[in-house]
């Protein structure tokens, strides 16, 4: 899921907090995690920490870092945030080839499937994309300027995805809404036919995922939100097939130590390298939840629930290869108050069996297990041990912020004026 900045006048505590996010390349070579304004990668491949060169800017990103995205074919590391700017990776250098100033902050990337565009939303709801088409492997691309594509109408984006076809752009918002549209020859035009709606969810839409099917070269869309559903959807005509409610089995998984009542919206999910397993990450749950897709018969169902045993690990992303049957997950946080961890993540792996079955085995990887093991870990995590205090006082300060950031608030005529008058988001000049 990528997240966005909270509105200018809300509380500037919850304004710093940032879920930490996890990337995993499509055939596994290599896992980025961002934390705050940190991003970091570690190369399976060569066994090794990267160390990402950007002639532009050090820091790299100068505030909390929101979303972080691979390519379909891997040649791409997408990554962008509080600070306005997207920056473009290549994964054989690691060279930063290109860095986009946005007007707003930014909320969620995608990368076209055939790599040549990539599409970030900022959190008053625009669409942008800017075009690749010139890029020479392993070297910067010229200065770039981002062209709008679509908006929603001032409703932040929380999640962007072009179907397996490539045919559409779908779009979801903290208004319950997914727009599905059509992509345009040229991008840069503009995208002005909209497809259809997917509507149901009664609270903001926090995830999407698309469902590989060769009886449907688009995908059947899978949708996660603050209700505490799973939706299925055909993208082509809105229309929705399935509804998977996770709230009681969750309820039953909870674990103590959380509050009374405890919060069961879906905070992110991925389809499996089976390609009909959806694993998800819901708030309050110390582990991931796994749904199994039948596209023959456009059903969800519930498979089985992950618990993680011995730790407070209530994932905040997950991340997922195409070819490799382990899903990544992450916990963590950016300036959490009150402890000296400024920045901290846990990253932990789950063996996933190509048959989903209630029947078959996942099996939660111990630290030696994870590909790269102990120096991976120190890479990403930034520390190999911290202690579970301080994950469950990150989970209660996130589960917040989010419901700060993604549950609207009701202002007065006056308060909106005054919101107006004050607002520090000036336009960039040209």
């Amino acid at each position: 899921m990528g997240d966005a900045q909270m509105e200018e006048g809300d509380n500037p505590r919850e304004i710093e907090v940032a879920p930490a996010l996890i990337a995993v390349h499509p055939a596994q070579r290599s896992v980025a995690v961002a934390v705050g304004s940190d991003l970091r990668v570690y190369d399976l491949t060569g066994d090794s920490p990267v160390s990402l060169v950007d002639d532009s800017a050090k820091p790299f990103h100068s505030d909390s870092i929101r979303a972080i995205r691979y390519g379909a074919s891997g040649k791409l590391l997408v990554s962008a945030g509080d600070d306005k700017l997207v920056k473009i990776w290549s994964t054989d250098s690691w060279l930063c080839i290109g860095s986009v100033c946005c007007e707003k902050r930014v909320s969620s990337v995608a990368v076209s499937n055939d790599g040549l565009f990539v599409c970030f939303a900022d959190k008053f709801g625009v669409v942008w994309v800017v075009s690749l088409k010139e890029n020479v492997e392993n070297q910067a691309l010229p200065d770039k300027k981002a062209a709008p594509i679509l908006a929603h109408y001032c409703s932040i984006i929380t999640s962007l995805e072009f179907s397996p076809d490539g045919r559409f752009i779908v779009s979801a918002d903290r208004d319950y809404k997914i727009r599905v549209t059509v992509v345009p020859k040229n991008p840069l035009d503009g995208a002005h036919e909209i497809q259809t709606f997917c509507l149901g969810h009664s609270e903001y839409v926090s995830c999407l995922d698309f469902i590989h099917s060769p009886d449907y070269p688009h995908g059947l869309l899978v949708s996660g939100s603050g209700d505490s559903t799973v939706r299925l959807w055909d993208v082509t005509s809105g229309s929705l097939l399935d509804t998977c409610e996770i709230g009681a089995k969750a309820e039953l998984s909870v674990t103590d130590g959380l509050e009374e009542e405890p919060c069961h919206a879906v905070t992110d999910l991925c389809t499996c390298s089976n390609g009909t397993s959806i694993a998800l990450a819901v708030q309050s749950l110390k582990g991931i939840m796994l749904l199994n897709c039948n596209p023959s018969a456009k059903t969800l169902s519930i498979a089985k629930v992950v618990l993680i045993e011995g730790e407070t690990l209530i994932p905040t992303s997950l991340g997922t290869s195409l070819s490799e049957g382990l899903l990544w997950m992450v916990t963590g946080i950016s300036k959490l108050q009150g402890f000296n961890h400024s920045s901290l993540a846990r990253v932990r792996a789950v063996s996933l069996p190509e048959d989903n079955g209630r029947d078959a085995e996942s099996v939660l990887l111990r630290d030696d297990e994870i590909p790269g093991g102990q120096k991976l870990l120190e890479r990403l995590q930034g520390s190999v041990s911290i202690g579970n205090d301080v994950f469950l006082a990150a989970a209660e300060a996130l589960k917040t912020a989010m419901r700060s950031l993604l549950i609207k608030k009701q202002y007065s005529a006056g308060k909106r004026e005054f919101r107006k008058r004050t607002r520090n988001d000036r336009k960039l000049k040209n």
